[in-house]
């Protein structure tokens, strides 16, 4: 039976885990300069809507 290599594995691990943290970080930013530009990120916009309509029947007027 074959011998595992484990610095192969956790070096494989480490990889994944650097590329996914640089994803993340990519998205930040680019939700940032979006944010300075003064548009709405898409994940954004759609999170305001869900919230309108997730109550339909909450249909007062806001207090004044």
């Amino acid at each position: 039976m074959a011998k595992p290599n484990y610095q192969y594995e956790k070096r494989q691990r480490d990889l994944a885990k650097k590329q996914k943290q640089e994803e993340k970080r990519r998205q930040k930013l680019a939700a940032k300069e979006a944010e300075e530009r003064g548009e709405a990120s898409p994940d954004d916009s759609s999170n305001n809507t869900a919230e309108a309509e997730a109550v339909p029947g909450n249909e007062t007027a806001p207090d004044a």
